[in-house]
């Protein structure tokens, strides 16, 4: 018996909208029906005004607007989290890439060499980053449970939803208009994708990068074999997407050789000039000028095959053989052949867009990499990315092995992983900025019973595990003591100064707080170091830059970059403070720093011009505060 799961009518609009889709397909776009289009299928054709080439979708001039936007937010240090805190020159950032980015931006422009990520593949399972545009950082914090106590749920983006597409474009133009900005004019990204977004992604960069920067796009074969309950066909690939900023700047690497490929190169003759191949020495392209006879060393005659030419002239051929540079064989009675010597050919191979497991990795040897870590098989990542991978493509792109690496889709933190591994082979000194979302663990899952409440936090504790293996594993090499393995962490949060909202029912309340602080428009809840590195990020100096603290006339005040600026965020700021950091400077080699102080640590007015003053006669002019 056929059992009624609708106690409803039926649905006519829903049929109707089914037979239209059976009959125009195209005139439907993310489930909805396009007017215009249905009307041009049955030959009411619309004139429009303007028709040109472009890719557009709902929402993409709101996501333009977004990445021109500046974030008010700050990254605050947590050191608790961080490992080699003093030493390290890598960044690890928790928080909405979106908002990150931005932040990044005076610091960072045009100092990335090179970009991967692995972004959410909307599939429909998982996480999609829901922007507001309207406050994308207090949407950030509400979310992630910072301020609403019972927090926000995660979403996904399901086919079902009417702006499929679109919801995922949005979520990529911006941040991807933000990279761009971020990298180098030799830089270049690397993009993981599948086919879910892979047509729209390859429309979205050509956009961002221009048409002309596109560089390839790779296929890596990322499975093993195939998957037999598969619907139609079993999916082994994935697609990495690669495009440059100025495609005149960059060149990918030679990849090394094979030793299989070597070992085809010998020297049965012992040439002196060692191991060789023999090379065919007619081409396809006919010359009447390089169609002659040659004669053996056994007297046999030589003429190229039907159509074709010999690849070289007369005289050329003749300086060939008086060189040995011509082989007719080990009895000399073989047609001739020119010799390529292993000893001459390019250092290296040309990178193809095939990436074959073998040589760049596999999901199966990813998930065992973090297994071998975390000695658990059921750590959150459905298709992590093998170490391989990234070193491949480090290898292929990079300028020189001190390069600055961005991955701001960090997830299991591969691309730190990948990055501290490639410079224990090599001695390299490159360094890795990632950026993750504390998106939360499964309540259910192994990790979340093991203590990680985020994606975030087994990222950190990924990097911090696979940089203690990595120098166990090569414990007797030269240096690796020295092998930066550590990472600065910092948090997304909003403004450590205090913003004014000019309401009336709120200006009254925040007039009070301001008196009740003594003027001070540093939140309450704030470090002086939380501080500190609000000022650095916002005058564009880099977040790991060494920082060394001194007391001078009961004030703490910092010296960054050994003298491209002092800040003193102290309370009873005096004189005696500017002749400290004068007399600190004299040891500097910066010859234009910045001092910056707080404004509500001067008592008057008097101190705070005599404080300047003193500062100048030091040869330092640029003094501010906040």
């Amino acid at each position: 018996m056929e059992r009624i799961n609708e106690l409803t009518s039926e649905n006519i609009i829903q049929q109707n909208i089914e037979r239209l889709k059976e009959i125009f397909p195209t005139a439907f776009s993310e489930g909805k029906l396009v007017v215009e289009e249905l009307q041009a299928l049955v030959g009411e054709y619309i004139q429009k005004e303007k028709e040109f080439y472009q890719m557009t979708w709902a929402g993409k001039t709101q996501a333009q607007k977004e990445a021109n936007k500046v974030s008010t937010g700050t990254l605050k240090p947590n050191k608790a989290d961080s490992k080699d805190w003093e030493t390290t020159g890598n960044i690890f950032i928790e928080g909405d890439n979106l908002e990150v980015l931005k932040l990044l931006q005076k610091t960072y422009s045009n100092k990335i060499k090179m970009i991967y990520i692995d972004p959410p593949y909307n599939t429909g399972k998982d996480f999609v980053y829901k922007d507001n545009y309207k406050d994308n950082l207090n949407n950030y914090l509400e979310i992630t449970g910072q301020t609403d106590e019972d927090g926000k749920k995660l979403s996904t983006n399901t086919d079902s939803d009417g702006r499929y597409h679109s919801n995922w474009l949005n979520m990529m133009y911006p941040r991807l208009k933000l990279a761009r900005n971020l990298m180098t004019d030799d830089g270049v990204i690397f993009i993981s994708i599948d086919d879910n977004e892979q047509a729209n992604l390859k429309k979205l960069c050509d956009e961002i990068f221009g048409e002309e920067n596109f560089v390839n796009n790779a296929i890596w074969h990322k499975k093993y074999g195939a998957a037999n309950d598969a619907q139609y066909f079993s999916d082994v690939h994935d697609f990495v997407l690669i495009y440059c900023k100025n495609k005149n700047s960059w060149k990918p690497n030679l990849l090394e050789r094979p030793e299989e490929l070597n070992a085809k190169y010998k020297n049965p003759d012992n040439d002196p000039r060692g191991p060789w191949i023999a090379t065919n020495l007619s081409v396809r392209t006919y010359s009447a000028n390089n169609d002659y006879v040659i004669i053996g060393p056994n007297g046999q005659e030589f003429t190229p095959p039907p159509s074709r030419s010999w690849v070289v002239s007369k005289e050329r051929f003749k300086e060939l053989l008086d060189d040995g540079r011509i082989t007719f064989g080990k009895d000399g009675n073989s047609r001739p052949y020119s010799k390529t010597y292993l000893s001459e050919v390019q250092n290296g191979i040309v990178p193809i867009t095939i990436w074959n497991y073998n040589d760049f990795g596999h999901n199966i040897g990813a998930k065992s990499e973090i297994r071998d870590l975390f000695f658990d098989t059921t750590v959150p990542f459905d298709t992590p990315k093998p170490t391989k991978l990234i070193k491949k493509i480090i290898q292929i792109s990079e300028r020189s092995n001190s390069d600055l690496i961005l991955d701001f889709f960090s997830g299991s933190g591969t691309t730190a992983h990948a990055i501290m591994a490639l410079n224990a082979e090599d001695g390299g000194n490159r360094k890795c900025i990632s950026v993750q979302l504390p998106e939360p663990t499964d309540e259910k899952s192994q990790a979340f019973k093991a203590g990680y409440k985020t994606i975030a936090e087994i990222t950190k504790e990924r990097i911090r595990r696979a940089g203690e293996l990595i120098k166990q594993e090569n414990k007797d090499k030269d240096g690796i003591d020295k092998l930066d393995v550590g990472f600065r962490a910092f948090k997304l949060d909003s403004s450590n100064i205090q913003a004014w909202d000019t309401s009336i029912e709120n200006f009254e309340g925040q007039l009070d707080a301001f008196e009740a602080n003594n003027g001070d428009s540093i939140k309450t809840d704030r470090t002086e170091e939380d501080v500190l590195f609000e000022i650095i990020l916002k005058y564009g100096l880099e977040l790991t830059l060494p920082i060394e603290e001194k007391t001078i006339a009961n004030c703490n005040v910092y010296n960054i970059g050994f003298g491209a600026m002092y800040i003193c965020l102290a309370d009873h700021i005096t004189v005696e403070v500017a002749n400290g950091i004068g007399e600190w400077h004299k040891e500097s080699v910066d010859e234009k720093p910045s001092v910056i102080f707080k404004d509500a640590g001067f008592a008057n007015d008097a101190d705070k011009t005599n404080t300047v003053q003193t500062l100048r006669q030091a040869g330092i002019e640029n003094v501010k505060s906040i």
